[in-house]
């Protein structure tokens, strides 16, 4: 079969591999959607997850499909059913520096008895959208670690899939009052499809003036400062996160989900005296389940921009190495 593999900084290749065989505790998944992830993007530039390594990396962890095989030792899979891959589930680290990749026809999933690897999604969810499971985790977890309530304000940097997923997770569990703030205006259109009360453009003067006017001031020391109660940084402009430190009101807090691969300062003064609350977030609830609950109510295809077949991978990766071309980028290795 054909599997999308890294063999350096920026090779990327199709290579002919064999037809996955399950040991006696593993699962064979026919690979129905794999989105493009942001970190698919920096892994080609760097040549592996950190690196390039002795091996090929193969991509892919971002997926929905059907079980086709299951070893003698694997209970509560069979054969037909519809799944969704947590990709770090039982160490595999599945299209993060794991022997194994979902961009691909067929995906060997290891130690998948073990549970915690693949989950049961309804016959009714269509597997595009239960692809967004694990972008929509990540969303989600920035939501979590932010601590938002039902009635905070609320300002999400950058409207890529991960800020989109962020914005959905707000408004799905009733939070009103949220801004969404990018450069593409597609983006920004998908962000107001999936909830978001108003969307700034970051290329415009005046931003925080238009924070300022959606969620009011709160005085600091004599000076207005914005009213949201909380930010989530899923841009990766990295000078964002000064600019909230400066901008916040005090006890507010600020999530940060977007990669950061340099340094970023802190002024640890204004963290200080405005009592500001920074919490990193990655990968996903502990319950993986929540995703796959969430997409069964509501209906998230606004995210999805485009669909490439395996053959046109190299054309995907252009579009999702733009961010003004729109959202989530699938591959449907089997359409």
């Amino acid at each position: 079969m054909q599997q999308v593999n890294l063999h350096g900084p920026g090779d990327v290749r199709i290579d002919e591999v064999p037809d996955p065989t399950p040991g006696p505790r593993d699962a064979i998944v026919r690979v129905e959607a794999c989105g493009i992830c942001g970190s698919d993007l920096g892994y080609i530039k760097l040549g592996g997850v950190a690196g390039p390594g002795p091996q090929p990396t193969p991509l892919g962890h971002e997926l929905s499909g059907v079980v086709e095989a299951v070893g003698a030792e694997v209970a509560g899979l069979a054969p037909g059913q519809r799944v969704v891959l947590n990709p770090l589930g039982a160490g595999n680290h599945i299209g993060n520096g794991g022997s194994e990749g979902g961009f691909a026809a067929r995906l060997l999933v290891r130690n998948a008895g073990q549970g915690g690897s693949l989950f049961p999604i309804p016959d009714a969810l269509p597997f595009d959208q239960a692809a967004l499971a694990e972008p929509l985790g990540v969303g989600m977890q920035a939501v979590n670690r932010a601590r938002v309530t039902v009635k905070d304000k609320v300002v999400v940097f950058g409207a890529g899939p991960i800020g989109l997923a962020a914005t959905a997770t707000l408004h799905y569990r009733g939070v009103e009052d949220v801004v969404v703030v990018d450069l593409s205006p597609r983006r920004l259109a998908i962000a107001q499809a999936l909830g978001a009360r108003e969307v700034l453009h970051a290329g415009h003067d005046g931003v925080w003036t238009a924070i300022r006017e959606l969620h009011g001031t709160v005085p600091v020391l004599g000076a207005p400062m914005a009213g949201s109660d909380v930010y989530i940084e899923a841009s990766g402009h990295s000078p964002l996160i000064g600019e909230v430190l400066g901008q916040a009101k005090s006890e507010a807090r600020l999530a940060v989900v977007a990669l950061h691969r340099e340094p970023v300062a802190v002024n640890m003064l204004l963290l200080m005296m405005k009592q500001l609350s920074i919490a990193g977030s990655m990968a996903y609830p502990e319950d993986y389940s929540e995703m796959v609950q969430m997409l069964g109510e509501v209906d998230l295809s606004a995210m999805i921009t485009h669909r490439f077949p395996l053959a046109r991978f190299e054309e995907a990766l252009s579009v999702a190495r733009d961010p003004s071309a729109g959202g989530k980028v699938l591959i449907e290795p089997n359409a």
